[in-house]
């Protein structure tokens, strides 16, 4: 525009507020033979809009400083906000679940490997008590105030189930179990916690994520029976108990992380449970054998800080971002890591169905992942 045209023609600059209480009337406020039409209430503001009434460009417009996050459009004489969100196509919560699948796919090749040199009772109680010294460092580093009494109860059913009763009886089960058939079995924990989540949170997820759920669960139950030629044996007990208690664990420690940082979830069930596996630990030492090798000692590290630990932190804090159903879906993946690293680690046989039970069991993946939950 030309100078002398905005001293003859006035015009109409559209600034909007962001003041939610403001009644919009649209009224007109003129500057200097500059007409501008900002949105108010029934008093002028100041504070939405900055306006150097001297200073003006070579073509005659007035400078006008807007609000930060606003953008204005020339040419239109309106102002647009814009939110800056973005839909993320893999959230951070599908991450750090899947990492925690990732880390507790290990547990059980590193359980194995630490049975090498540990008891079962003396594994047990050596790790919960190592990983709630790791925990209890980070809590004391972090100055973490104790826990509301309310949040206490859950924590120990948090300890309970993913502390010490999935831990003790998978590993139970690995005395006379292999690597590869425990992983199979334990791929029923996703719908058995999503049914926890259901019963506890009274959320019902849609018919399409459960007929992909349970899709899933029998895919990994025909392929445990067809590796087990139908039987049940005492090994399998010991892991169906542990997919109940583990199942419970995991759905009051995702419950939980949506009230504190996930990490402080399973750092307190740890310590709560750091009295009694302390003297588990030397009851159970003077009880067992111990005849350390570097596969023990790696094995026992693992399954303390790692999966236990770490694991658990990633899971819970994912559990907490995505949902329970979703993110228990997602262990659907871990039997079929297991089997790879129980070749890789431990140089047992990988069963012909893998391959077609790992296709499966990804496609039911895909599928809960996009259903609504």
């Amino acid at each position: 525009m030309r100078a002398q045209d905005s001293a003859t023609a006035p015009r109409t600059i559209a600034v909007t507020t962001t003041d939610p209480a403001a009644d919009r009337t649209g009224g007109t406020v003129r500057t200097g033979g500059t007409s501008r039409t900002v949105s108010t209430g029934d008093t002028s503001r100041t504070g939405d809009t900055s306006r150097t009434g001297s200073a003006r460009s070579a073509g005659g417009d007035p400078t006008v400083t807007r609000r930060p996050g606003r953008v204005a459009r020339r040419g239109t004489g309106t102002g647009t906000a814009t939110s800056g969100n973005r839909a993320d196509p893999l959230p951070r919560g599908t991450l750090l679940a899947a990492l925690g699948v990732l880390s507790f796919s290990l547990t059980f090749p590193s359980t194995v490997w630490g049975l090498e040199s540990f008891g079962p009772w003396s594994l047990v109680a050596v790790r919960s008590t190592l990983a709630a010294l790791v925990a209890g460092a980070f809590l004391l580093a972090g100055r973490v105030p104790l826990p509301e009494r309310r949040h206490w109860a859950g924590l120990a059913v948090v300890a309970g189930g993913v502390v010490i009763g999935f831990p003790l009886l998978t590993t139970l089960a690995l005395q006379t179990s292999t690597t590869s058939h425990a992983a199979v079995v334990v791929g029923l924990l996703p719908l058995t916690t999503a049914a926890f989540a259901a019963l506890r949170t009274k959320r019902r997820p849609s018919r399409t994520f459960w007929c992909a759920a349970v899709a899933g669960a029998v895919v990994v139950l025909a392929f445990t029976v067809q590796q087990s030629g139908g039987a049940v044996s005492r090994g399998d007990l010991y892991l169906f108990g542990a997919l109940l208690v583990c199942a419970a664990g995991y759905t009051e420690g995702g419950r939980l992380a949506r009230l504190m940082p996930g990490w402080q979830v399973i750092g307190w069930a740890l310590i709560l449970c750091l009295p009694l596996m302390a003297v588990g630990s030397a009851v159970a030492l003077s009880a067992e054998p111990v005849h350390l090798n570097a596969h023990g000692l790696i094995g026992l590290l693992w399954v303390a800080a790692g999966s236990t630990f770490f694991g658990l932190y990633v899971w819970y804090r994912g559990m907490a971002s995505i949902g329970i159903p979703k993110a228990s879906q997602l262990q659907l993946a871990q039997p079929l890591l297991t089997l790879v690293w129980s070749v890789v680690l431990l140089d047992e046989t990988l069963p012909l169905a893998a391959p077609l039970a790992a296709v499966a069991v990804l496609v039911c993946i895909a599928v809960t992942q996009r259903a609504r939950s």
